[in-house]
C-alpha cells in the first residue's frame, strides 16, 4: 500500500494545489533579452488526428438532435457550431430567427449572446495589464472614486481591487435577473449607483458570487484606462484583429434581416421580448454576434494550448488566455454526475470572464452561458482537445443545447482523445538506464544515475532486498512498455514479466544533468 500511494501522491499534489489558489502579487519583472528557451522541448500533440473527420461525419446526427430540443423546448431557433482547432467545421441552424415572418435561423445571423460577453471584458482587462496600464491588484476606487463610498462588512475586510470584480469574488450580491434590465443604461446611472453606496451580501475575496455589477464597472474602467468607449476599445483591440466583423453592440447597427429577435414562451405561445439598446452594462452582457464569428474567438482560445515556442498571433498572449483559463476559488462538488448520468466529482471555479471545470477523470472544460430576456447562449471548448462547441437561441432564459448527448457523440461514440506529451529525451534515457536494474542478470542498483537523496532515504541494502523481492513475485523480466510521461521530468512504465508485471513510477531531480530522486515500484498479477 505504501508503494500505491506513493505512485498516487502526484495526483494529491495537484488536488492540493488547485483547491488553494490565493493571490499572487503580479511581478513588475520584463522579460530580458538574456532569458533563454529550451529547444528541445516538445509540447503535446495529437496522435493519429482524426478529430476533424469524425466531427464532420456526425453532422446529420447533431442536427436531428437540435430539432428535437428545440421542439421539445418551445424554442424558435438555434444556430450552433463546432471548431476543431482554427476550424469551424460543422454548423447549422434549426427554426426562425423571425417567427412572424417564418425567416430561417442561419449562422450568420446576430444573437444577442448576453453574459458570454464577460470574457471579452476579462480579456481587455489583460491585454491593458499586459501594457502596463493596470494591475489587477489596483483598488476600484482609483478609477471609479465613487465607489468610496461602499461600506464594508468587517474592519478586516480587504480592499475590493480589479481582480475581485473579475473573478466575481467583490462581495457583490448575485445580480441576475436585475442586471439584465440595466443593460441599456448610461453611464451616470452606473456612477449614481456607486455614489449612493453598494450593498454587499460578503467580505470581499471571501466567496465566488456571480455579479453583473462587478463587470459593468470593469467596462467603466476599461473606458478611463484605455481613453475610448468601452465598445470601441473591445472592436478595435479584440473583435477586429480577430477578423469578428460581423459583431455589434448595438441592435440598430446590425444589417436588415439579420438580427435576431427575442421570444419569451406564455400562454401556449411565443411572445416578443424588447429588444434592449446598449449602455453601460454592456461590458456584462451586450455583444451580438453570429455563429460564424464566435468561432474565431473560439479557436482563438483554443490556440493558448498547448504551451509552446510558437509566435504570438492574437489581440493578447497565449499565456494571458491560459490566466483566463485558470479558475480562482475553486469548489468541488462531490455529487456531481457526468455526461453518462455517473457519479464523477467536479472541481469548478471562475477564472477571469470564464467558468472552468475539471472531472473525476481528469477532463478539463472552459465554458460561459448567457442569458437575458429573449436569448440563451452557451459555449464550452475542451483545450486538451481542440475542440469548442458553442449555441445560441431566441427563447427567455434557456439553455440553448442537450450539452450531456452531444458530449456523449464526442466523447463516447466518436471517442476523440486529447493530445498527449512526447517523452523528453532525458526521461527516455533514464527510463531505460531504471529498466536494466531489473532486467540485468544481478538486479542492483550500480548504474549512477541517482541523485543523492537516493541512498540517505533508503540505503542500498534494503532498496535491494525490495528489488529482488518484487523480481521473484514477476519472474524474468522480458520487455518494458513505452514510458508515459507526466510532464519532462516525471513518468510511468511496465516491466513485463514471465508471472506478472512491475509498474515502475520515478521522478528525476531539478538539476542541469536530472538524476533519479524517486524510485518506486509495484507487483501487478496477469
Amino acid at each position: 500500500m505504501k508503494v500505491i500511494s506513493l505512485l498516487l501522491r502526484p495526483v494529491f499534489i495537484f488536488l492540493i494545489l488547485f483547491s488553494c489558489t490565493s493571490k499572487p502579487e503580479e511581478s513588475s519583472y520584463e522579460e530580458k533579452s538574456t532569458t533563454s528557451f529550451s529547444s528541445t522541448y516538445q509540447p503535446p500533440i495529437f496522435k493519429n488526428d482524426q478529430r476533424k473527420e469524425k466531427i464532420e461525419g456526425i453532422a446529420p446526427q447533431l442536427q436531428k438532435l437540435m430539432e428535437d430540443y428545440a421542439k421539445q423546448n418551445n424554442i424558435p431557433g438555434i444556430a450552433y457550431g463546432i471548431v476543431v482547432d482554427n476550424e469551424l467545421v460543422v454548423s447549422d441552424a434549426v427554426g426562425f430567427l423571425e417567427v412572424s415572418s417564418e425567416t430561417p435561423a442561419t449562422t450568420t445571423a446576430a444573437y444577442r449572446i448576453a453574459s458570454m460577453s464577460k470574457s471579452f471584458t476579462a480579456m481587455a482587462i489583460l491585454k491593458l495589464r499586459d501594457e502596463g496600464k493596470l494591475s489587477l491588484h489596483d483598488p476600484v476606487s482609483k478609477y471609479i472614486p465613487e465607489f468610496d463610498q461602499t461600506t464594508y462588512l468587517t474592519k478586516d475586510s480587504p480592499i475590493i481591487d480589479i481582480e475581485n470584480l473579475i473573478t466575481m469574488t467583490a462581495g457583490f450580491p448575485e445580480d441576475n435577473p436585475w442586471g439584465d434590465r440595466q443593460l441599456d443604461e448610461p453611464n451616470q446611472m452606473l456612477l449614481d449607483l456607486m455614489s449612493d453606496g453598494l450593498s454587499l451580501s460578503n467580505p470581499p475575496s471571501l466567496y465566488y458570487e456571480y455579479s453583473n455589477t462587478g463587470f459593468a464597472m470593469l467596462g467603466y474602467i476599461i473606458e478611463q484606462v484605455s481613453g475610448k468607449p468601452y465598445q470601441a476599445y473591445i472592436k478595435d483591440e479584440i473583435l477586429s484583429p480577430l477578423g469578428m466583423t460581423h459583431s455589434y453592440w448595438e441592435i440598430d447597427e446590425v444589417p436588415t434581416g439579420e438580427l435576431v429577435i427575442g421570444y419569451r414562451w406564455e400562454d401556449e405561445e411565443w411572445k416578443l421580448e424588447p429588444m434592449l439598446h446598449d449602455g453601460a452594462f454592456g461590458s456584462m452582457g451586450g455583444l451580438i454576434t453570429s455563429i460564424e464569428d464566435f468561432s474565431k474567438y473560439v479557436s482563438f482560445h483554443l490556440s493558448a494550448w498547448p504551451p509552446r515556442s510558437e509566435e504570438e498571433s492574437g489581440p493578447i498572449k497565449r499565456s494571458s488566455l491560459r490566466e483566463m483559463h485558470t479558475p480562482q476559488f475553486p469548489r468541488l462538488y462531490p455529487n456531481a454526475t457526468n455526461y453518462n448520468d455517473e457519479p464523477c466529482p467536479r472541481m469548478a471555479g471562475y477564472g477571469y470572464g470564464l467558468g472552468i471545470y475539471q472531472d473525476c477523470n481528469n477532463r478539463k472544460w472552459v465554458s460561459h452561458g448567457g442569458a437575458l430576456p429573449g436569448f440563451g447562449s452557451n459555449y464550452v471548448f475542451y483545450p486538451e482537445y481542440g475542440v469548442g462547441i458553442m449555441a445560441f437561441c431566441n427563447l427567455t432564459y434557456t439553455t440553448p443545447w442537450p450539452l450531456k448527448e452531444i458530449e456523449k457523440i464526442l466523447f463516447n461514440e466518436l471517442g476523440i482523445q486529447p493530445r498527449t506529451l512526447p517523452v523528453s529525451t532525458i526521461l527516455e534515457t533514464r527510463k531505460e538506464q531504471v529498466a536494466k536494474i531489473f532486467m540485468q542478470e544481478t538486479a542492483g542498483f550500480e548504474v549512477g544515475i541517482f541523485a543523492e537523496n537516493f541512498f540517505l532515504d533508503q540505503d542500498k541494502d534494503h532498496r535491494t532486498a525490495g528489488l529482488m523481492k518484487v523480481l521473484d513475485q514477476a519472474g524474468k523480466i522480458n520487455s518494458t512498455t513505452e514510458l508515459e510521461p507526466q510532464n519532462q521530468l516525471r513518468g510511468t512504465f511496465k516491466l513485463i514479466g514471465e508471472k506478472g508485471d512491475i509498474l515502475v513510477f520515478f521522478t528525476l531531480t531539478p538539476e542541469k544533468d536530472p538524476k533519479v530522486q524517486q524510485l518506486d515500484y509495484v507487483f501487478q498479477e496477469k
